[in-house]
């Protein structure tokens, strides 16, 4: 008569040595009580000296330093988003084939927070930095002075884009909280100056280019009276009469052209209080929203977290050595794998 067989039988343990007693594996934990005790002990004192050691020592000098990370804010709007008119205008900056490293597709679909994030990235921002705050000499850098310097710069750096919201982030971490937020801030400077010169925000453009065509113009004008004023002091001095038919003659030339110097400078200075009234009730491009403030709180490192995992890596540490030494024990007990042992020795 053939036995029935099911799987949950066979799967039985066949002999007690199979089976792992819970009561065993106490029994080894407490046998080695004090190694695991005095290893977690070791390890919990361990991590509290290091951290009050990393915390009484300066800063330049810490194996653990408070380091502090201020934040910068920015809201990169986006009109051209649905359209391809940021694309004409990376192509037209030069920009086009690194864009498009970057990620921003240059036949449409850019965006303009992207292309904050890839300029926060790009070799020109990092050197200007590297150049305004001498970091080759604060980062200690001996070699390959700005690859490495730039490399130093990326580890602390951060740029962030908030796809939702449009808030782009540039953040920087340092030991000094003043020297990073004076860090962030010019950061801050230089990405809007560059926005400006890629000719993004059209209107700051325009404002940019009416500044410098107003002063141009009073220059101008000044010089020009300056200019009639002399040659109408030289005539009431006393000059030859040969000689003040074509003075008067130059002195009118000289008023016909201030006038129409005036009436150019009139024009343009309407036209700069209307474009300031278009860019007050519009957003721009590249807004700041909160410049980077001297932070009172650390970023990191952790110290409590630090003692925890320092503690509880103890913890596991012993546990591991104690069964470990139970095994060796267990070995040394056991005639047959000794024997085996020699014979390898052998």
């Amino acid at each position: 008569m053939q036995q029935n067989t099911t799987p949950e039988l066979n799967n039985l343990p066949q002999s007690p040595e199979d089976e792992i007693s819970l009561i065993d594996l106490c029994a080894v934990l407490l046998r080695y009580k004090k190694l695991i005790i005095g290893l977690t002990a070791a390890g919990a004192v361990f991590s509290v000296v290091f951290a009050l050691l990393s915390l009484k020592l300066p800063a330049e000098k810490s194996f653990l330093p408070n380091l502090y990370t201020p934040k910068a804010h920015m809201l990169i709007n986006d009109p051209n988003a649905q359209g391809g008119g940021l694309s004409s205008l990376i192509n037209s900056s030069g920009l086009g084939s690194l864009a498009g490293l970057a990620g921003i597709s240059a036949k449409g679909g850019a965006s303009y927070g992207s292309l904050a994030v890839y300029l926060a990235g790009s070799n020109s921002f990092l050197d200007a930095l590297i150049t305004e705050f001498n970091l080759v000499e604060r980062y200690e850098i001996k070699k390959s002075l700005k690859a490495d310097t730039r490399k130093a710069l990326l580890k602390y750096l951060q740029a962030t884009l908030d796809d939702k919201t449009g808030v782009f982030t540039l953040s920087f971490t340092d030991i000094d909280p003043v020297f990073a937020q004076k860090v962030v801030n010019y950061a801050v400077e230089y990405l809007e100056n560059r926005f400006t010169e890629m000719g993004l925000d059209k209107n700051k453009l325009e404002k940019s280019n009416l500044e410098q065509n107003i002063h141009n113009t009073y220059t101008e004008i000044v010089r020009l009276q300056n200019k009639s004023k002399k040659l109408e002091e030289s005539v009431s001095g006393g000059l030859q009469s040969a000689h003040i038919p074509s003075i008067m003659l130059e002195i009118n030339m000289l008023k016909l052209e201030l006038k129409a110097q005036e009436a150019v400078y009139a024009q343009l200075k309407t036209q700069y209080e209307l474009l300031k009234i278009k860019i007050a009730s519009e957003t721009p491009v590249f807004q700041i929203l909160e410049r980077a403030e001297v932070p009172d709180k650390k970023s990191k490192p952790s110290r409590g977290k630090l003692c925890i995992i320092i503690t509880f890596a103890s913890a596991f540490i012993s546990v591991f050595i104690a069964f470990l030494l139970n095994a060796v024990s267990n070995i040394k007990k056991d005639e047959e794998a000794m024997a085996k042992l020699k014979g390898i020795k052998k």
